[in-house]
Formats: C-alpha cells, sequence, structure tokens
C-alpha cells in the first residue's frame, strides 16, 4: 500500500455522478483521460458499479463530493471504492472536495450522533487508504478518520480572485458573519489587507439565525469582503450582508468555498444587498442555482496538483507556501 508511484502512467482518476465538470477538469490539469466506470441505478433506487478497465496495483482516485442528493452521492462513493479494492487497486484516495455531514461533529445536547465521525468510518472500512478534501466545515474532522487525510483550503483561489480586482487594504474590510469564522477573516486579512469587522450572530433554530451587533470595522464607505466556508440555506450570510449594509458599506462581496444553496437560499441571495457571491466548483451549480451575481472560480488545479503530489509522495503543504490558506 505505501510503495512509491514513480510515473503518472499508475495513476487512475474515476469520478460519481456527483460533479463529472471538477473531475474532468482536475483530469485536464494533469493530462489525463478519466477512468471509465459505468455507473447506474437500478428501478428500486440501488447503484451499480462496474470499473470498465484494469485498476490491478494501480494508484486509484476517486472524485466524488457528498453534496446534495448527500445520501446518494455518499453510497455511491462508497460503492466506488469497495469496487476498486475488490479488483486490487494498490492505493485508493477518497476525493471529497466537499466533506457532507460536517456539521454533524460532535454532541451539542443529549442523544444525538457524531455524523461526521461516522460518515469518515464508513468511507475508512469501504477500503479507502487516504482521504483529499477541501476546506472542512470543521478542521478537527481530519481527526475522525483512521487513515491519513490531506486538508485542502481554496483560499488561495478565492483570494487571487479579490487581488485582482484591484483593490487596495484602504477600500475594503474583511467582516466575519459569525464568531465561528473569526480566525478564516484573519487568514484572508493578512493577504488582503483592511480591517477586520465581526458580525454578532445568535442562533434562534436549526435554520434561523439573528444578527444582531458589528464588532470591529469601520465599515462605512467601505467594500466589505465576507468569506465563509459554505453557502447552505444562506439565512446567515444574507442577515450579516444586511447589518453590514446598514453600517453603511460601499459594495458587498461574498466568498464561500461550498456552494451547497439548499432550500430558499437562491432567492434569499437574489434579494440581499450583496454585489457578487464568489463560489468554488467544489459542489456543481444548477440551471436555477446559476444566477448573475455568483461567480464561480474553479480548483481542479488546486485538487490536481495535490493528487500529483500525493501520487508521488510529495509534500502538500508546499503547495501553500508564501500564502497565508489557514482560513
Amino acid at each position: 500500500m505505501g510503495r512509491r508511484f514513480d510515473t503518472m502512467r499508475g495513476l487512475k482518476i474515476f469520478s460519481g455522478r456527483a460533479n463529472k465538470p471538477l473531475a474532468e477538469r482536475i483530469c485536464k490539469f494533469l493530462n489525463l483521460s478519466p477512468g471509465n466506470i459505468d455507473l447506474i441505478d437500478f428501478p428500486d433506487g440501488e447503484i451499480a458499479c462496474k470499473i470498465d478497465e484494469d485498476v490491478r496495483g494501480r494508484d486509484v482516485f476517486l472524485i466524488q463530493p457528498t453534496c446534495p442528493p448527500v445520501n446518494k452521492n455518499l453510497m455511491e462513493l462508497l460503492i466506488m471504492i469497495d469496487s476498486c479494492r475488490r479488483a486490487s487497486a494498490a492505493r485508493i484516495t477518497a476525493v471529497v472536495p466537499y466533506f457532507g455531514y460536517a456539521r454533524q461533529d460532535r454532541k451539542d445536547e443529549g442523544r444525538v450522533p457524531i455524523t461526521a465521525k461516522l460518515v469518515a468510518n464508513l468511507i475508512t472500512r469501504a477500503g479507502a487508504d487516504r482521504a483529499l478534501t477541501m476546506d472542512l466545515h470543521a478542521a478537527q474532522i481530519q481527526g475522525f478518520f483512521d487513515v491519513p487525510v490531506d486538508h485542502l483550503y481554496a483560499a488561495p483561489v478565492v483570494n487571487s480572485f479579490f487581488l485582482n480586482m484591484g483593490l487596495t487594504p484602504e477600500d475594503i474590510v474583511i467582516v466575519s458573519p459569525d464568531e465561528g469564522s473569526i480566525k478564516r477573516a484573519v487568514g484572508h486579512s493578512k493577504r488582503l489587507g483592511g480591517h477586520i469587522a465581526i458580525v454578532d450572530k445568535r442562533r434562534t433554530g436549526p435554520s434561523e439565525t439573528r444578527q444582531a451587533n458589528i464588532i470591529g470595522g469601520p465599515i462605512e464607505g467601505r467594500v466589505a469582503l465576507m468569506f465563509d466556508d459554505m453557502i447552505s440555506t444562506a439565512g446567515s450570510i444574507c442577515g450579516a450582508a444586511r447589518v453590514v449594509h446598514e453600517a453603511g458599506a460601499k459594495e458587498i462581496y461574498v466568498a464561500a468555498t461550498h456552494g451547497v444553496l439548499a432550500g430558499e437560499a437562491v432567492p434569499r441571495l437574489e434579494a440581499a444587498p450583496i454585489s457578487q457571491i464568489v463560489l468554488t466548483d467544489t459542489i456543481p451549480l444548477t440551471e436555477s442555482q446559476a444566477i448573475p451575481k455568483i461567480e464561480t472560480l474553479s480548483v481542479a488545479p488546486l485538487l490536481g496538483e495535490a493528487i500529483k503530489r500525493i501520487h508521488h509522495d510529495e509534500s502538500i503543504s508546499e503547495i501553500f507556501r508564501g500564502d497565508n490558506v489557514n482560513s
């Protein structure tokens, strides 16, 4: 399992059905053809998988974010892993750009599961030798796996987008939409400059939050850049944007790695005082989600470089040298 793979010839990349466009971009970056795999649904909803080429002794990477429909995509990933394991792949890496169930990472009340740990166990027990993921909702989820985990950050990609806008540190304020995102805001501020402000968020229910005060700043007359790991129902980020808008922000830009965009997220984002929303392609957008406000950046080169380095047993942290990515 641990032997060194000296050429790209031993590398095989297969994609599930969750995000084929991302897998194709990764393969294009690596100058490889996607592996042939046949995935179908039986009439009763069961998933069938067949690897249509030889993987014996190969270094296999399976690309499958567990985005909506979460349970189906997770099950498909597990079946793909098992297929490759039984076909005698030398090493199997589960590439999960978006790790679903990550928000269920602790017991915040009695008689509830730690589902993020359960999912990590399932991926490991299915036969994955390692995992590659991006911007986990909680970094400690890496420790839920009993195999090596390479955790990437989309911060360099997002920071480059805003740096290319030509904004100066005097123009901007980096806004944390809640207390949990302060470290992320600090990381982006080190790269982009600007003051830091924090929106005081109070949760009133499982999917409802109330924004109250702004700590730090100044906000008035500045371009506010708000960063989060994901946008799910968009209640929190839109509420924070309204508070920042009322505080006098000239423009508001929102950036997140994962565009889950569940429920009423899209109409909320359209109605919010946000100039532009920057997402990455860890999760594919549907036609109805691809609104003019949304700009999608690709993390395929970042994932592709990580896959190449894992294949050659090289350092992943070197990818981020010179850029603060702990955000």
